[in-house]
């Protein structure tokens, strides 16, 4: 009985970090929320929205303000649908490093009334760690793109963001044929046993590390293709021309939903600043 529960639990480990599992959690998060509420909002409204959320909090110290901002990007969070693998991440990289620092802090001299500093961090990072997945998540390469140059961003600068989200899908299938041609040249080790995959797992880690430089070199090898089209296309007469960038932002509209989105949102923050006034 013990035997199999182990062999179960291996086998929900391998297949949770299985390659195929990883690409499939990223390119949702890019792109399979295009049905939600945040993904049919303005990405104006979004892009002020986060920057309010991205740059408050590291100036407020005020735990009640601060809890508020954090369950209101919580609900934005859970709203956009965001991938499962995204939080986790999430998870872990917030929470396991204000461990650590409460860990020194003691090792140090500290005590316990180092919680209520270490929690103040935790919570801004968090806040502007969900406000990014929130609105990166539900933003589609071409919205995220138009919004910055409505801001005033330059045109090679939006273009830059739009086309990194463009060539991710491009980057997962160029990584996943590199680490396929390690694992024809290479012997991996056994894993019919827990141990067995423990080592397996190692050995996927060796081999990514390993793919990381020609990824990197296959990718320049096609940057510099797709720069040479969009040279033929024309792209530096379309950056500066005023008539093509009308054109381009003519399609942002600030809809009911996003009015009403940004009044709960203010009116949140506003309650949560009147009771951690009292």
């Amino acid at each position: 009985m013990i035997g199999k529960i182990k062999r179960k639990l291996s086998d929900n480990i391998m297949d949770k970090f299985s390659m195929d599992f990883l690409r499939n959690q990223v390119l949702k998060n890019a792109y399979g929320n295009d049905d939600t509420v945040i993904a049919k909002l303005d990405p104006r409204v979004l892009l002020v929205w986060y920057l309010f959320l991205g740059l408050v909090p590291w100036f407020v110290n005020n735990l009640y303000f601060l809890m508020g901002c954090f369950l209101l990007v919580l609900a934005t969070t859970i709203i956009a649908k965001v991938a499962g693998l995204v939080l986790v991440l999430f998870g872990i990289g917030v929470f396991s490093q204000t461990g650590y620092l409460f860990v020194v802090s003691l090792f140090f001299g500290g005590d316990a009334s180092t919680i209520i500093p270490l929690l103040t961090l935790t919570l801004k990072v968090a806040i502007c760690s969900l406000a990014s997945v929130t609105v990166f998540s539900g933003l589609d390469p071409d919205r995220l793109s138009n919004g910055l140059m409505w801001f005033g961003c330059p045109e090679r600068l939006s273009f830059s963001i739009s086309y990194a989200y463009r060539i991710l899908p491009m980057l997962m299938e160029e990584f996943q044929n590199i680490l396929l041609s390690y694992r024809l040249r290479g012997n991996p080790p056994a894993h019919d046993t827990f141990m067995g995959k423990i080592r397996y797992l190692c050995y996927q880690v060796k081999i990514i590390m390993h793919a990381f430089y020609p990824l990197m070199l296959n990718t320049a090898k096609r940057s510099r293709t797709t720069v040479e089209a969009l040279e033929i296309k024309g792209y530096r007469f379309a950056a500066v021309n005023q008539e093509v960038r009308k054109m381009k932002l003519s399609s942002l509209r600030v809809t009911y939903n996003d009015m009403l989105f940004l009044a709960i949102s203010v009116l949140w923050i506003s309650v949560v600043v009147l009771l951690s006034t009292i």
